[in-house]
C-alpha cells in the first residue's frame, strides 16, 4: 500500500506537469465557488437591510387604519371612509393592556416656506410618542408637550432633508417658517434616519402636534377624525394579543355587532417584515442554485480531463501494475488528482467571491454578509464534485489490463 503523503506528491507532480491544464480545468470550479459565495452574501445583505430598515420604523408595532366607504356599489379602498378618532387612541392607551402607546397620525403634503427657500413635504400630525414608537431622536431642541397638544400650538419639528432644504448650514431653532401659510416655530430638529423599507425618505417630513393638524391643517374635511395611529405592543411576544384586546375594543366603541364587517383594520408589521425576509431569503436561495450550476460544469470539465489524462497516461499505468501497484492505490492517485484540482478551485473560488462580495457592496451601496455556512457549503460542495466526477476516471485507471496497457502507444 502506497502511503498518503507519496499519492498526494505523485499527484501534484502531475498536474504541475500540464499546468495551463490544469489552471483552466479549475477555472470552471472558481467561477462555480465565487457565483455561489457572492450570491448569497448579496441575498443575506438583502435580509440584514430589510432589518435595518423595519427597525428604524420602531419595534413591535401595529398600525389601525379606518375602513373603506360605499357609494352606489363602488367600494373604495381602505382608509377612505374616517372612523378613528383621539378619543379611539386614548381608549386604547388606557384599557389595552399590552399596550405600551400609542400616536395618532394626520398627514398630508405641504408647502413650507423660509425667507426665498420652499419646499414640498410631507406634513405629519401626532403626539409626542411619535418619536419613541418610531426610534427617532432629537438632533437638537425639544418634544411636543401636554401643553402644545391641548393648545393646537403652532410648533413643528422638521426632518434632516427639511432643515438642509430650507436653512442649509443655518440652525433652525427658534425659526418661523410657514406651513401652508400657516406661521409655526420651529422647536426641535430630529436626527437623521434615511431611507424606510419602502425606499421613501423619512427624514423628508415635518412633524406638528395632532391637534394643530386636525384644527389648522387638515381637519376641515373630516372634523375630529384620524388617518390611522401607530400602536407599540409592550414586547414582541404581547403583538397578537396587544392585536386582540385593539380588535375587540374597537369593535365595541364602534358598535360593531356580531357578524358585521369591522370599520378599521389591524396590521402587523412584523409579520410584514417576516413576509420580506423570507422572501429575500428565498431569493437568495434561488440565486445560488442558478450559480451552483457552474460548479457542476466545472465537475464536469474535471471529469473530462481526468479521462483524457488517464488515455494519455495509459503506458504509465501499465508500468505501475507492473512494478507492483496495486488497482486501488492507481484508483486513490487518480482520484486525489481530481480533488486537488477542486479543492483548489474551491479555495480560489472563496476568495474570489469574497472579493466580489466587496466590490458589489462598495459601487452598489448594498450590504453584502458572507455567512461562515456559505463558505463552508461552498467548499465541501466544490469536495464532493471533485470526488463524484473524478471517482469515474480514476476507477477505469484502476481497471485496466496491465499487459494491455503496456502494449498502448
Amino acid at each position: 500500500m502506497i502511503a498518503p503523503e507519496e499519492i498526494l506528491l505523485t499527484a501534484l507532480r502531475a498536474l504541475r506537469t500540464n499546468k495551463m491544464r490544469s489552471l483552466l480545468t479549475v477555472l470552471g470550479m472558481i467561477i462555480g465557488v465565487a457565483a455561489v459565495i457572492a450570491m448569497f452574501a448579496v441575498g443575506t445583505g438583502a435580509q440584514v437591510r430589510i432589518t435595518e430598515r423595519f427597525a428604524s420604523m420602531g419595534s413591535n408595532l401595529l398600525v389601525v387604519f379606518p375602513g373603506s366607504s360605499r357609494s352606489g356599489g363602488v367600494r373604495g379602498g381602505g382608509g377612505t371612509l374616517p372612523t378613528l378618532t383621539l378619543e379611539d387612541a386614548e381608549a386604547i392607551l388606557r384599557e389595552c393592556p399590552a399596550v405600551a402607546d400609542v400616536a395618532p397620525r394626520v398627514s398630508g403634503r405641504t408647502q413650507v416656506v423660509y425667507g426665498n427657500a420652499n419646499w414640498s413635504t410631507s406634513t405629519v400630525g401626532s403626539t409626542a410618542s411619535l418619536l419613541s414608537i418610531r426610534n427617532w431622536t432629537l438632533e437638537s431642541g425639544r418634544n411636543f408637550t401636554e401643553s402644545d397638544q391641548r393648545s393646537a400650538a403652532k410648533v413643528c419639528i422638521l426632518g434632516a432633508t427639511v432643515a438642509a432644504e430650507l436653512f442649509g448650514g443655518e440652525d433652525p431653532l427658534g425659526k418661523i417658517i410657514r406651513v401652508n401659510k400657516i406661521p409655526m416655530t420651529v422647536v426641535g430638529l430630529l436626527a437623521a434616519k434615511g431611507s424606510s423599507a419602502a425606499g421613501s425618505d423619512q427624514d423628508d417630513t415635518v412633524l406638528v402636534p395632532v391637534t394643530t393638524a386636525m384644527k389648522r391643517l387638515f381637519g376641515a374635511r373630516f372634523p375630529g377624525k384620524i388617518q390611522d395611529m401607530t400602536i407599540q405592543a409592550k414586547s414582541a411576544a404581547e403583538i397578537a394579543a396587544a392585536e386582540s384586546q385593539i380588535t375587540d375594543l374597537l369593535a365595541r366603541r364602534h358598535r360593531i355587532r356580531p357578524g358585521e364587517e369591522n370599520d378599521f383594520t389591524v396590521r402587523n408589521l412584523s409579520e410584514i417584515m417576516e413576509a420580506a425576509q423570507e422572501g429575500a431569503r428565498i431569493m437568495s436561495l434561488l440565486l445560488a442554485a442558478v450559480a451552483s450550476v457552474s460548479l457542476l460544469v466545472g465537475g464536469i470539465g474535471i471529469m473530462n480531463i481526468m479521462l483524457v489524462s488517464v488515455t494519455e497516461r495509459t503506458r504509465e499505468i501499465g508500468i505501475r501494475a507492473a512494478v507492483g501497484a496495486r488497482g486501488a492505490d492507481i484508483l486513490l492517485q487518480f482520484l486525489a488528482e481530481a480533488l486537488l484540482l477542486s479543492l483548489a478551485g474551491g479555495i480560489l473560488g472563496i476568495c474570489t467571491g469574497a472579493g466580489g462580495a466587496f466590490l458589489i457592496s462598495h459601487f452598489a451601496d448594498w450590504p453584502a454578509v458572507i455567512a461562515p455556512e456559505s463558505v463552508a457549503l461552498a467548499f465541501g460542495f466544490s469536495a464532493a464534485i471533485g470526488v463524484f466526477f473524478g471517482f469515474y476516471p480514476a476507477w477505469k485507471a484502476s481497471r485496466l489490463n496491465p499487459i494491455e496497457a503496456l502494449r498502448y502507444e
